[in-house]
């Protein structure tokens, strides 16, 4: 094949996967995978910089306004208006106590949302959010179990993979030890079959 030929069908190629929604060079934490136990993957992922906000309200709807605000954040809403790179996945908690109002009111019915920075940032070097309700955090190190779906992610479908993936380590060599969290890849126009979705839990030798 020629060299010409080769680059045509590589912009054909990447110009349908923009079409459906697939991902092409958008950068993810990197991770170890330590093994697998029937659908579900364990992996090791190192500490990584995240800018997170916290919603109250329903799920979808709190996963919407996040992604807002921290899209906000990266598309220049900073204090140096720089754009940084989008990465993959969003990140979401549900159960979170959302203060309402100050001193003390809070809601139970609420999500933490993240974005994952650039491996090539740190603290330090991150521009400081003009949004108050965006905040820069560490995440530490830690050992996961992460079980894959596809399709929309709705609320109850989130659920039930949830449910699905604590089922599935109530016996083998791990045991949760944190809350769950769902991990999102794809835009909003990518086909559902396509998308790739991930409920996520913190885990510890059994």
């Amino acid at each position: 094949m020629s060299l010409r030929l080769a680059a045509i069908l590589s912009s054909v190629l990447l110009g349908a996967c923009s079409v459906v929604g697939i991902r092409s060079g958008t950068e993810e934490p990197a991770f170890t995978v330590l093994a697998r136990e029937g659908e579900v993957e364990i992996r090791r992922y190192a500490a990584r910089i995240a800018a997170e906000t916290a919603v109250a309200g329903a799920e979808e709807e709190a996963r919407q306004e996040g992604f807002r605000r921290l899209a906000g954040y990266i598309f220049g809403g900073n204090a140096r208006r720089d754009r940084i790179a989008m990465t993959a996945p969003v990140a979401q908690v549900r159960g979170e106590r959302i203060a309402m109002t100050a001193p003390v009111a809070q809601s139970g019915d609420g999500s933490r949302i993240r974005f994952f920075m650039p491996a090539r940032f740190t603290i330090e070097t991150l521009p400081v959010p003009n949004d108050p309700r965006v905040t820069l955090v560490t995440v530490p190190e830690e050992t996961v179990a992460v079980l894959r779906f596809a399709g929309l992610p709705r609320a109850a479908t989130v659920a039930e993979r949830r449910a699905a993936l604590l089922a599935a380590l109530e016996t083998g060599g791990w045991r949760p030890v944190g809350e769950v969290e769902a991990f999102f890849y794809d835009p909003p126009w990518t086909v559902p079959a396509l998308r790739r979705n991930e409920v996520v839990v913190a885990v510890a030798p059994r």
